[in-house]
This record gives C-alpha cells, sequence and structure tokens, in this order.
C-alpha cells in the first residue's frame, strides 16, 4: 500500500477535477443535470480510482483500478468536447482542460504497463 498523495498521476489528476469543476460552474442551471454533473463526476472518478487501487494488495488489483481511471479520462474527454461544441467552454479553456486530460492518460498508460510488467 502506498500514500496516493505521493503520486504524480493522482496529482495532476487531483487539479484537473479541481479544474472541470471551475470551468462547469459556469455552466448554464439547464445542465446541472446533464453535463455539469457528468464533467464534474468523470473528472473526479480519475483521482478517486487511483486513490482507491493504492489502498488495494497487489499490483494487479492496483492496475484495474488505474484502467478504470482511464476509462473515466477518455469519458471526460469525450464531454469536453461536446460542451465545447455546444458552446459552452471556450476554445482556451477547451484547449487547456484537454491537454491536461491527455497528459493524464499518458501518465496512466506508462503506470499501467509498469504495473503489468511486475515493476
Amino acid at each position: 500500500m502506498q500514500d496516493f498523495r505521493q503520486l504524480r498521476v493522482w496529482e495532476k489528476s487531483h487539479r484537473l477535477a479541481l479544474e472541470a469543476y471551475k470551468a462547469t460552474a459556469a455552466f448554464p442551471k439547464s445542465e446541472l443535470y446533464g453535463l455539469t454533473s457528468q464533467i464534474r463526476r468523470a473528472a473526479v472518478s480519475i483521482p478517486t480510482n487511483i486513490a482507491e487501487g493504492c489502498g488495494r494488495n497487489t499490483d494487479k488489483d492496483f492496475a484495474r483500478f488505474l484502467q478504470i481511471s482511464m476509462g473515466s479520462a477518455c469519458e471526460l474527454e469525450y464531454e469536453l468536447l461536446l460542451s465545447h461544441e455546444l458552446g459552452l467552454l471556450d476554445e482556451q479553456c477547451h484547449a487547456s482542460l484537454v491537454g491536461d486530460v491527455v497528459e493524464v492518460k499518458r501518465m496512466l498508460s506508462g503506470f499501467i504497463k509498469k504495473l503489468r510488467s511486475g515493476r
């Protein structure tokens, strides 16, 4: 078991979740139970699953939780695209958030490979 706060991928995904909350604060009230909620849940799911995986006993279990985080990152990436195309996110905010998502996905992929190869 390790402290999830010590992982760079957790730190990066935690900051992404905070930024996703800020970005969706300006969404219309009509999206509160739609895209606002979906984006926030997907963003929070990434660091949450990393943290939960840290509490598992084996690298195989940890890798499974990182894979769940990867799925949430992919979901978030699409929801950001949809929000941008609907005019809810401006170009700069969209580009920044997507850049962060892509970086988190890259970090997750590397970590998963490392765990599956036996460190």
